[in-house]
């Protein structure tokens, strides 16, 4: 007679494959075909991949008051409820096209339909949509086993134990085929029977046994029987306990297999081998032979050992090779791997602290031949440069940014970005550089259907404090603790189910220090007249244009840079805010632009406008002169910014009055790009009127003027 504990488990078992395989589906979307079969509060979901890409993230919620209680995942499959009771499902490989995953979920009320998100590994949605649940009556197990009895073992009804010989007191695996499907079979060792199991659709199945502690090392037979009283019979000879314990003594000590390279943010888990119930020591050292892991760890029964709390390779480990020493007072085994860089991306500064007024030089290597973006903020986020420049054949690129005298003191960022890779690295001016807290969005327009990906920045497995703040500066909700990974990084997957059309503010904090970004829900492209125009008509290379424009309230719009050859230079969206009006400075004149007639383009669904701007002489055609007003210093007085672009080697600068008399002379050298970006303090003494700068490199002279009211 069996156990209410088998017949209990035999009915789930059943009742798991009536659910998942007997009943036909009632739904089916386009790319990814998904499943729902329910009995009261419980639910298991099936999600098949039929679309052109690998899911690698599936998110499921409920509509109305409904809740989740629990939920359960298959081997591979981790899932965690978000503070918006949404569940998330990620898998440690991806699921290919033609595979299924399982879920099985309870509520606390009976569901009418679960909402459900497939994505690739970007976060990019690849389908979505809502299932109804197939309800199944209740059943009994007798009505299963009756709807569902097979034609029990068959002639070509085959089996085998894995291993061969298998010790007692040892688990063994019994893998078999051919047999009658769904159908309840029994497993005997010798008379005494060791366990029972269901065969799926197929007649096949593979299941785990574990033979007494007190069976004897003889000759013995495995026997399956159906309930007809048909049997299969393997004979086999258990192994030796006493010769297995003298093997196990004799364990040779090793280290599980290490990869050759690993890289910032990854995981190691170390395990091996040794004699059973002793214990062995432990040590990782750097490239530089300093160690920096020292433990001792014991090895189990079966002599196997492994550490308890992976080895976490930090964001700021150097690079080289690393190694781990295992011994066990008599054997020493030596592993070792390298530390490398999984970046596409490298760049580095000469060097991590500026001073104002200094030059920054940057260089490092990415993909030849493609383009690539650079763009540096300041402390408080604010873009101060940003450059288009083509990468040759080499790889290899290098840039340079002049500080200014008044140049705010702090942490600079500096992002090249070329195609869907990017580089982040900080330099610091007038201080050495911290690791801000930094937030940014995988796009600027969600559907409401939608998950953003926020990507967030910081300091190694730092804890940070997130808040959406709505269209009408209302907190939406209470703010979400995020804990950064060890490489100091983390992609927060917020949920827009309940996110209405408009414009929103993430705040990310931590303490004092605190970042924002901008991003829009629901945004359309709209059907009003267009109109922008720039501050000024000329720009030399290397300038940022502030394009200013109105059209219809919260409309999505694409602002494109075209060059004289009507290419595309730069392009992205933008929006306009909630009285309709555009205000972007986002673009920049590359600094190898040629001259001539360039556009500015921004257009939203069929409504277009288009400004024409004219891009001065470049580096090879000789010096040009760009003077703009500058910030108003509080105490201190005003400045006005002096640039200079095609100039060579040590630069003269003269400040003349109308009468010729010189107010102020200046020596500068200009950068490899030849460029000079000057700040100079207008004095308080001088005169209203009209002033002339005068410009010399020994090879050209030209000035400029600018006038004081």
């Amino acid at each position: 007679m069996k156990s209410t504990k088998n017949q209990i488990s035999i009915l789930t078992i059943i009742l798991f494959s009536i659910l998942l395989i007997i009943i036909p589906s009632n739904v089916y979307a386009e790319e990814v075909e998904v499943k729902s079969f329910s009995l009261d509060e419980t639910a298991i979901i099936q999600i098949t991949n039929y679309s052109n890409e690998n899911i690698d993230t599936i998110r499921i919620w409920l509509g109305g008051d409904h809740n989740f209680k629990s939920f359960k995942t298959e081997k591979g499959w981790s899932g965690e409820k978000t503070p918006q009771g949404v569940l998330v499902f990620k898998s440690s490989e991806s699921m290919n096209v033609e595979e299924s995953v399982k879920f099985g979920i309870k509520t606390d009320k009976i569901n009418s339909g679960v909402n459900w998100k497939a994505l690739n590994k970007n976060g990019e949605q690849i389908d979505t949509g809502k299932v109804s649940s197939q309800k199944i009556p209740h059943v009994t197990e007798n009505s299963i086993v009756n709807q569902n009895s097979g034609e029990g073992i068959k002639s070509e009804s085959i089996f085998r134990i894995i291993p061969e010989k298998p010790n007692p007191g040892s688990s063994f695996r019994v893998v078999g085929e051919g047999f009658g499907a769904y159908d309840e079979y029994e497993l005997y060792l010798d008379e005494k029977i060791i366990g029972n199991f269901v065969t799926n659709e197929k007649g096949n199945f593979i299941t785990t046994m574990k033979i007494p502690e007190e069976q004897k090392s003889d000759r013995v037979d495995f026997i399956i029987k159906d309930k007809k009283g048909v049997e299969r019979k393997i004979s086999v000879r258990l192994g030796d306990i006493e010769n297995n314990n003298n093997q196990l003594q004799n364990t040779r000590l090793t280290i599980n297999n290490i990869s050759d390279t690993v890289y910032r943010g990854n995981i190691l888990e170390f395990s091996g081998t040794a004699s059973p119930n002793n214990s062995i020591t432990l040590k990782i050292t750097d490239p530089n032979g300093k160690i920096i892991n020292n433990k001792i760890v014991e090895v189990n029964n079966k002599g196997v050992w492994e550490i308890e709390d992976p080895i976490v390779i930090k964001s700021d480990s150097i690079f080289g090779k690393y190694g781990i020493t295992v011994s066990d007072g008599r054997n020493k085994v030596l592993k070792n791997w390298n530390v490398e860089s999984d970046k596409i991306i490298m760049i580095k500064s000469n060097q991590l602290r500026f001073e104002p007024g200094d030059i920054m030089k940057f260089n490092g290597t990415a993909l030849p031949n493609i383009q690539i973006e650079i763009i540096i903020e300041d402390p408080h986020s604010k873009e101060l440069f940003s450059d288009i420049v083509k990468v040759d054949e080499s790889g290899f690129i290098k840039f340079e940014f002049q500080t200014e005298q008044t140049s705010m003191k702090g942490t600079y960022a500096v992002y090249v970005n070329q195609n869907e890779n990017q580089e982040l690295i900080f330099v610091g001016v007038g201080e050495m550089p911290t690791i801000p807290i930094k937030i940014e969005f995988d796009k600027l327009n969600y559907k409401s259907s939608d998950t953003a990906n926020i990507l967030l920045t910081g300091e190694s497995s730092e804890i940070l404090s997130l808040l959406i703040i709505d269209p009408s500066d209302k907190p939406k909700g209470e703010s979400i603790s995020i804990t950064l990974q060890p490489d100091g990084k983390m992609t927060h997957q917020l949920d827009l189910t309940d996110y209405s059309t408009g414009v929103y503010t993430a705040v990310i904090s931590k303490g004092s220090s605190q970042n924002t970004k901008t991003f829009t829900v629901g945004l359309q492209t709209g059907s009003g007249e267009i109109n922008i125009n720039t501050t000024k008509q000329g720009y030399i290379p290397g300038e940022s244009i502030l394009v200013l424009g109105e059209t219809a309230k919260n409309v999505l719009l694409t602002i494109s840079l075209i060059n004289e050859k009507d290419e595309i230079i730069k392009e992205k969206e933008i929006f306009s805010n909630k009285e309709g009006k555009i205000s972007d400075e986002s673009l920049r004149i590359p600094s190898d632009a040629s001259s001539g007639v360039w556009k500015i383009n921004i257009k939203s669904g069929s409504n277009y406008n288009t400004v024409e701007i004219d891009i001065l002489k470049t580096v090879e055609e000789g010096m040009s002169i760009v003077i703009e007003e500058g910030e108003k210093i509080p105490s201190i007085g005003k400045i006005i910014s002096i640039k200079v672009s095609g100039a060579q080697q040590t630069v003269e600068i003269e400040i003349k009055s109308s009468n010729g008399k010189i107010i102020d002379k200046l020596s500068f050298p200009a950068s490899e790009q030849g460029e000079i970006n000057l700040p100079w303090l207008i004095p308080k003494e001088l005169e209203p009127g009209t002033y002339t700068v005068v410009v010399n490199d020994a090879h050209n002279i030209i000035q400029g003027t600018f006038e004081i009211e």
